[in-house]
Order: structure tokens, then sequence, then C-alpha cells
């Protein structure tokens, strides 16, 4: 290990065991936060306590807090945004535990868009971070009126969607790929329905989302651009509930209640298209005979053995259905399966145990009897966490823990039947196993400096058994060596520091830099603009490298008017190696030397991002505007120069309005406009044998027409008051017609072929929706 890390880790423990001497005079107070209505545990809830001292701290992600004071009299407070604040005279004179219930701030004359207590944008050293409030996702008008986290966080500066309607998203100069997604705990590796168009994830089972762009803490790795970290609801405790809505093109039903009360509990949430069924009522049957549809399946349940012991089971189960009669066949989905274990060894020590499986697969299949085939591929996942937090002291919250993940990629089995012409095809599966070990600190220096700092070691090591072959810089193969099952062809290691720093210049403004080092070992392979379902995973080996990318960051944030208003001002620059791209006329799908036909360089992304919102109130919302660059260097592309990566764009800025104008309506509108797409247009073209071929010199040096657009809802809840409610919503998209460039394809003038025609493809006009929801 390099000199300066075992520097900064000697003085850490040396620095810690200071902090324990000094603690074990104090005592501790622990406990849960959780909503009196449904017994769900709450997120980030403010826990205070004023008096002899003062100390502080929030819940963490299950609920759980931990505080360690001198004996003495206090007054405790416990908040969250949304509910009533609870305080209460305590005296303490030993190690205690006290669990809190919150009810909720049933204030019909205002709506909160804010999930996070009132100015933790301004005393939170984490930069980057942004949090989403699962009403605010409901208040959102969006295509066709699926409520949609992934169409929600595409309005935040700093993130933009890969495409008009799609589910996919780019972060700071991020692929699609470097976003690492989890559904409690969880990496989803296609978080998309109908080709994009729609996300995996049914707002009903969500609970809480958290998105980092930047400053990840050392528990989160694997991807370099952002993490997108879910929560599913764990159940209601209290009584059996429904709700769920009939929209347009699918339906939703959500199911709670207790396995135990106050014990135990579970959730299940479903939701499918069927836009199938609408195929069915045609007399035509090359109509009536295809296949479209989609379905996800979220369950859920827990169970309290004891006041330290908790389980949890979590899984996510989704698909998606196209056929064209009997001609062709295609679905795609995903499976996830968590069962956890959270513990409190002491009053200080809390941790949780994390088995892990997930599974994305797609079938291509051919129906027609002379080229019958059927083509499978998948990435699999077995992966085991252990994270601990120790509350060192109020000064002092520590995370530690390890995480071994085994992948399984299988690039594609292609099955045939006898009569078939199809040659049967079986690609060596690939396996590889990433461990990682972390160690952060959140460190209160005083009143004013906040640090959040650690450090994270990663290997990934590429394992048998398989023929590994290995490619010059042209591409030929220069050796093909056989490798027994479980033996390591090759083993990267790298360490990932991380530190965020917060100077609070008063109650309502601070100033905050970070510096994150981020690798990623399995890689996306893509043709096209946006993510496909037949995309291509690849992972690290003796011809592929960790992507690596290091990024600074600096901002200053204030609040307004009591916390009512926020403002953020963000600048990064971030620069990336071992970038991947593909040489051109690259075919991704059924080739078994894919690692002879990539490229590596290197990369950069720097932007400035503006964020101002109105939390409370009537009327809320908020404007993001980013301006940014994302460029790409290779020497086998563009003559070695740098150019726009696709996901590059100048200009992007959303507007967000919620009205509540009674108690039953709320009107909500959005704004999007942001700079058209880098592409390569052809610069000429030439004739052989009658055919027209295209020539092309710059590489991404084009750019499609801006994209804007305007959208609009409108709710009408039921009668307050009534245990059994239903609302409806109606939406219009894309109010105004806008006509937006999804494609623009050049082909020759059919009257003069000495012209060339650019023809425009666009997706959506206007499309109004209406969604009746209901809750029992």
């Amino acid at each position: 290990m390099p000199n300066p890390y075992r520097i900064v880790l000697i003085l850490f423990f040396l620095f810690a065991q200071t902090e324990i001497l000094s603690a074990q005079n104090k005592q501790t107070l622990n406990g849960t936060v959780s909503d009196a209505k449904t017994g769900e545990t709450l997120i980030g809830a403010s826990v205070k306590l004023t008096g002899d001292n003062i100390a502080s701290t929030m819940t963490n992600s299950y609920g759980f807090y931990s505080l360690n004071v001198s004996k003495g009299n206090y007054e405790i407070s416990i908040s969250f945004i949304g509910y009533n604040t609870i305080k209460k005279n305590i005296v303490v004179n030993k190690d205690q535990r006290f669990n809190f219930v919150l009810e909720e701030d049933n204030q019909l004359n205002e709506v909160v868009i804010s999930g996070v207590k009132r100015n933790e944008n301004v005393s939170s050293p984490q930069m980057g971070l942004q949090k989403i409030n699962v009403k605010e996702i409901n208040s959102v008008p969006v295509l066709l009126g699926e409520r949609d986290i992934l169409k929600t966080l595409q309005l935040l500066p700093g993130i933009k969607p890969a495409g008009e309607g799609n589910s996919g998203f780019y972060v700071r100069g991020g692929s699609t790929d470097q976003n690492l997604i989890l559904l409690d705990e969880a990496p989803v590796y296609n978080a998309s329905h109908l080709l994009g168009f729609f996300s995996t994830f049914n707002s009903d089972a969500i609970k809480n989302v958290s998105v980092y762009k930047g400053g990840m803490p050392a528990q989160y790795g694997g991807r370099l651009a952002s993490v997108l970290d879910i929560k599913m609801n764990d159940g209601n405790r209290k009584e059996f509930t429904a709700e769920g809505g009939v929209g347009l093109i699918s339906s939703r039903l959500k199911v709670e209640g207790p396995i135990v009360k106050d014990k135990g509990s579970f959730m299940v949430s479903a939701r499918r298209t069927y836009m199938d069924a609408f195929l069915k009522l045609s007399s035509d049957s090359a109509i009536n005979s295809n296949t479209l549809y989609f379905y996800d399946l979220n369950a859920k349940a827990n169970y309290q053995l004891d006041e330290k012991n908790t389980l949890y089971l979590s899984g996510y189960f989704g698909r998606d259905k196209l056929g064209l009669s009997d001609t062709f066949g295609f679905n795609w989905g995903n499976a996830t399966v968590t069962l956890r274990w959270n513990h409190l060894y002491n009053n200080r020590l809390f941790s949780n145990t994390s088995l892990i499986y997930s599974n994305y697969n797609y079938i291509i299949q051919n129906f027609m009897e002379e080229n019958n085939f059927e083509v499978n591929s998948s990435i699999k996942d077995f992966n085991l966490k252990q994270d601990f937090e120790y509350s060192l002291s109020n000064n002092h919250n520590l995370k530690f823990g390890v995480n071994a993940i085994h992948h399984t990629i299988a690039p594609g089995k292609l099955t045939a039947t006898e009569s078939s012409s199809v040659n049967e095809t079986n690609y060596e599966d690939r396996k590889g196993l990433e461990l990682a070990a972390y160690l952060s600190d959140e460190w209160t220096i005083n009143d004013q400096i906040n640090l959040v700092y650690g450090l994270r070691l990663s290997s990934f090591s590429l394992m048998g058994p398989g023929n590994i072959k290995s490619y010059d810089a042209d591409g030929n193969t220069i050796s093909n060596i056989p490798y027994k099952s479980g033996e390591f062809v090759k083993t990267y290691f790298n360490l990932e520091p991380r530190v965020s720093a917060g100077y609070q210049i008063n109650n309502t403004s601070s100033l905050k830099a970070a510096y994150t080092r981020n690798v990623q070992n399995v890689h996306l392979m893509s043709n096209s603009t946006s993510t496909s379902p037949t995309d291509l995973y690849i992972m690290n080996s003796n011809n592929v490298k960790p992507e690596i990318a290091d990024q600074i960051a600096a901002g200053y944030f204030r609040n307004f008017n009591d916390d009512n208003y926020e403002f953020s001002a963000e600048i990064y620059y971030k620069w990336m190696q071992n970038q991947i791209e593909y040489r051109s006329g690259t075919d991704l799908r059924g080739n078994g030397n894919v690692e002879s036909d990539l490229l590596y360089g290197d990369g950069r992304a720097y932007g400035l991002e503006l964020f101002f919102k109105k939390r409370f109130g009537r009327f809320n919302g908020w404007i993001g505007y980013t301006w940014s660059r994302t460029e790409r260097q290779f020497d086998a592309i563009n003559n070695r120069k740098w150019f726009y990566a696709k996901q590059d764009r100048t200009h992007d800025l959303s507007l967000v309005g919620i009205y509540k104008a009674s108690p039953r309506w709320t009107f909500s509108s959005v704004f999007v406009y942001n700079t058209g797409n880098a592409v390569t247009y052809p610069s000429g073209k030439y004739q052989i044998n009658d055919r027209t071929v295209f020539y092309y010199t710059e590489k991404n040096g084009h750019r499609t027409p801006a994209y804007h657009r305007l959208d609009f809802s409108a709710t009408l809840e039921g009668k307050p008051g009534k245990k059994n409610q239903s609302s409806w919503s109606f939406g219009i998209y894309n109010l105004y017609n806008r006509k937006n460039a999804f494609s623009i394809d050049f082909k020759d003038d059919p009257d003069d072929s000495s012209k060339t025609q650019a023809v425009q493809t666009t997706l959506f006009g206007i499309i109004p929706s209406v969604t009746w929801n209901f809750k029992f």
C-alpha cells in the first residue's frame, strides 16, 4: 500500500482510540423513529438534544439513531418533514433506548416537496446528493400518466435523459451504464420497460429515493457516474390497506398489512399493462395474435425478532414481452431478491448483513420454420454484504464493511430446431469475483466544519473456466489460453479515496468541496444512443481494464425565508481513464470476439449546476439549469482529437411548478429545454454500382435541433376526512405538440439523386392521459 494511505490509516486509528477513551464517560441514547399510522421506519429523521449539552443526529437507512451525551437534563426533539415534531424532557443518567412514532402533519392547504430536514442541504457536508419525496413523484406530469422515479430525476440539474421518453439517464458526463441503480441493495442492470419509455420502479412500492451525483460515500462502489439508492416500503404494521390505480395503458394494486401487529409486516405491489388486450379486440389475425405488454411485482416482508434483531426479505420481478404474430418474439426482465438481517450489537454498534441475488436476461425467438432459433443472454450476480455503523461519539460516526460479488455473464446461447438452417452457437460464460472493503467517517470538527471522508479498497478477478484470448492494438489474436474452473486469469486492485467537506458560514449558507475516485469493473457495450434490452455486458479481462474516474466539485448552498427556499450552485470537473468505444462497423451481437473490436481512451466532463427550489406552501416547485461539456479522446477515432460524447448537451433547463388550488385540486406543469444531441452527419457521398455511400469525417461534430416540451397535469382528490379515498389524475404530455427529433437519417432525394434529404423521426406529439387512483 502506498505510504500516504498507510499514514492516513495509522492516524485514523490512533485518533479513533482517543475518541473511544473520551467517550467512555458518556451515556448512549438510541432507538428508532417510525410513522404512527403505518409503523414504517423514517429515514433521515432529525434527533436533537438541547440542555446541559447540545447533540444531534439523523436516523439511518433503517430508521435507527444513536447519540452519546454526558449525564444531565435534556429536551429531546424528533422531527421529519411532513410530520408533527415531538418534544420531550428527559433525564440522562444511564444508557437508554427511546423509540418514537411521528404523526403526519395533514395540512390540506399546502404541498411539501422535500424529503429532508429543513436545512440539511446547508448543514450536511455531503455534496451532489438529491433526495426525492415520493409525493413529489406523484405530482409531476409524465408520459401517459405513468408515475416514474427516473423521469422525475431527469428534471434535476446534472441528470439528463438518454432520449425522448427514455428512462435511461446521464449524470455529469457519464454514460447510462455508469449509474449504479440499487433496489433494496440489489443492483438493477436494466431499469426500463417498453424499450426505455417507462422505468421498472412502481412508485407505489417506493419508500425513499437518494441519488449521489458526486462525493459518493465509501460504502458505494462499482460505477463511475452516480448512485441511485431506492428503498422499498416495509409494509404497514398497524392495519391492512390496499391502494392502486387504473390508467390508459396499465393498472396497479398494492396490498400491505401486519404479519404480527407492531412486530412484522408485508407489502405486495403489482403493475401490468394491457395493450395486448386491445390488440385482441382487432378482427385482423395479423394484429390480434401480436404480443405487447410488461408487468412488475414488488414484494417485501419484515419481522422484528426482538429489540436487537430484525429480518427483511424483499424481491422484485419484472418482464417485458413483445411478439409479432408467429414470426418473432422478444422478452427481457429483471429478478432481484434481498435477505437482510439488522442486528444491534450494543448501544453504539449497528450491523446490517445482506444476501443479494440479481438476474437480468433476455430471450430472442424466431418462429419461422426454416430459420427457427432462440437466443438467450444474461448477467447474474450473487452478492454478500456486511455493513457496520459505529457511533464513536457525537462528532464521529463510523461506517465500515466488506462486499463480495460473484458475476456470471452469459453473452449468448443460440439454439435451433432440427429443421432450422441456423447453426447452434454457445459462447462461453465469463465469471468474475468483485471484492471490496471500506471505511468512512462523518466528522463534525466544530459548529462550522464537517467532513465525510473514507477509503474503499476494491479488486476484480476474471476467473475460469474458459479460453481467454489476448489481442494486439489492431485487434489480432496473439494468444488463446485455456483456464480451468476457479482459476484466476487476471486481477486488478484499486484504492478509491473519498472526501466531502462543508463549511457553514451561518445558519442559512455554506460552502462545500469534494473529491471522489470511482472504479467500474462491469461495462455495457451499445450501438444505440440510448439503452437497449440486447446491449452487451462485458467485464474486466486481460484486454479490458477497469474504468476510473476522478471528480472534484465545489459549491455554494443557501436557504431563504425560514428554509422555505433553497438555492445551490455547484461546479465540477471529472477526468476519466480507460473509456471504451468500438471500431467502426462493429457488430456487438453474436460476436464471440467482441474484445478485439474495442478501443480505449480518455474522457473529461465539466460543468455548472444551478438549482432553486420552493419547498413548502400552496405553490412550490423548482428551477434546474446545467451548463456542461462531455468529451472523449481515442487514438483511433477522430484523428486523436477530442470529440463530444453522445451524452454531451451544452444547456439543460427544467421548470417544475405545483399548485394546490384547494383541498381537492392540485395542478402541476413541467417545461424542459436542452441542446440537441451530439451526432455525426455525413460530410459527402459517392456512388458505387448505382448505390449511394455516405462518408463521414468529424466524430459527433453536429447537433440535432434543440429539444423542448411543456407538460401539464391536474389531480382531483376525494372528499377529505374519509378513510376510503379515490382521486382522478388528468395529464397532457407535450402540450403544444412540439415535433422533437428522435433521429435524423439521410437519403437521396427521389427527384434528384445528386441532392440529399434529411428525414426526421418524431416519437411523440401531444398525448392526453387519465388515471383513477384509489385507497382503502
